[in-house]
């Protein structure tokens, strides 16, 4: 973690990484260029600069992330040092906890993936005609 003090820039995209919200730093450039990573209410590029107290958006697949930056760092590191570099809302966790519940009360998919065996397909044979 660094200081406010310093010089260095700290670019949001490998503030992501550093912060370990996605494990590589090109995909955290190319959410940023999708717009899934907001600065402050505004969309952002790359190599915007980040600053201390700066709010984030993320979206992550199913999950939305709203931070505080509290530290910065240009460097990856555990994950214990990762969760003090940032300051998640609690309306942003609750949110996280219910959607996670959602998704797992949804039933599980029947195949998971290519064409169903012939097993398969005499099952469900028998399962339309019940």
């Amino acid at each position: 973690m660094q200081s406010e003090n310093t010089t260095e820039k700290f670019r949001i995209d490998k503030w992501l990484f550093a912060a370990r919200f996605f494990k590589t730093r090109s995909l955290a450039a190319e959410a940023i260029e999708r717009g899934r990573v907001i600065l402050n209410g505004t969309r952002i590029k790359p190599a915007k600069t980040l600053t201390i107290n700066d709010i984030l958006i993320i979206r992550t697949g199913n999950y939305q992330y709203e931070v505080k930056v509290l530290a910065l760092s240009n460097k990856r590191g555990s994950a214990t040092i990762a969760q003090q570099l940032y300051h998640e809302t609690d309306e942003s966790r609750q949110q996280r906890e219910v959607i996670a519940e959602r998704l797992k009360a949804q039933p599980k998919p029947f195949y998971t993936k290519g064409r169903p065996t012939k097993r398969d397909r005499r099952k469900i044979m028998r399962l339309q005609n019940n």
